[in-house]
């Protein structure tokens, strides 16, 4: 089994470290990941600039991948198009450094890698880590890792899950729950300041304001102290709407 893993905070990051080291015993394992972190680039791709590659070892024993300067979709688009002799069977993205939960996949490098590789009928894992979380990245690699080779082996076509990893996992037991994705907001997104040169500039960060979310949602999921699972798709045709609008005509 081929896995090519990527991310968005860069291939020195150490979620995507932790993935490999416990993959690249038991199958074989390629990355590609951006050279620097690409937090919040969503599946942005460079199509202006050129994108330098560069080999690169995860560790002593041999080449294992590059280092792309340019976005976690720019990464998966040159691996499975150009630098791979043939498709991986699986991409994995992450272990990102910092939840990607609800509304806020829109914004997300890690699912947006997981989506290229989707778009490509290559089945796709996006994995996070809550970013105050007791569990180390080397223990949600190795659960994550048994639970690839489950899905992969149970799904017949390919397939895009968003994974969690919440703060504590409930009663210390790895309990991974299908969830859907819930509604997260922000307040008091953007911090104005003055630059040096007196112009105004703002910094963004805020504080979550998650409201009700169901306990259907992965953000009641992680909560909760459970690995939330999110099936994702790429449909966004609003099909209620167009049903009324076919009716109307």
């Amino acid at each position: 089994m081929r896995i090519l893993l990527v991310n968005d905070d860069g291939i020195f990051a150490p979620g995507i470290r932790a993935l490999y080291e416990v993959l690249q015993g038991v199958c074989d394992v390629i990355v590609a990941a951006p050279a620097m972190e690409q937090s919040g680039m969503a599946q942005a791709i460079t199509v202006h600039d050129t994108i330098r590659v560069d080999d690169y070892k995860m560790s002593p024993e041999g080449l294992s991948g590059w280092k792309i300067y340019g976005t976690p979709a720019d990464c998966v688009k040159l691996a499975v198009e150009a630098l791979l002799d043939e498709k991986p069977d699986l991409i994995v993205s992450g272990i990102n450094k910092g939840s990607n939960l609800g509304t806020d996949i829109l914004y997300s490098g890690t699912v947006g890698a997981a989506m290229e590789a989707y778009i490509h009928d290559i089945p796709a894992i996006a994995v996070s880590l809550d970013a105050k979380s007791t569990i180390h990245f080397s223990q949600a690699a190795a659960l994550i890792r048994d639970q690839i080779f489950t899905w992969f082996q149970e799904e017949t076509h390919p397939f895009l899950y968003n994974v969690n990893f919440p703060q504590v996992l409930k009663g210390n037991m790895s309990t991974f729950v299908f969830t859907k994705l819930g509604v997260r907001k922000y307040i008091n997104a953007f911090n104005c300041e003055l630059d040096v040169e007196q112009h105004r500039v703002y910094q963004m960060g805020g504080e979550i304001s998650d409201g009700e979310n169901d306990d259907v949602t992965d953000i009641f999921a992680v909560k909760q102290g459970y690995i939330s699972v999110t099936p994702l798709q790429l449909d966004l045709t609003s099909y209620k709407t167009l049903e009324d609008k076919l009716e109307a005509d």
